[in-house]
C-alpha cells in the first residue's frame, strides 16, 4: 500500500483509479436522469 502513494506509477494508477470512479457515477447519474425524464 506504500508504493501505492509514494511512487510514480503508483500515483498514476491512483489518479486512473478515482477519474475511473468519477466517470462512472457521472454517466450512471446521467442515465438515471435520463431515464427518469423520459417517463
Amino acid at each position: 500500500m506504500i508504493d501505492l502513494f509514494s511512487t510514480d506509477y503508483g500515483l498514476m494508477s491512483l489518479a486512473v483509479i478515482v477519474i475511473t470512479l468519477l466517470m462512472v457515477a457521472f454517466f450512471l447519474r446521467m442515465f438515471v436522469h435520463k431515464m427518469n425524464n423520459n417517463e
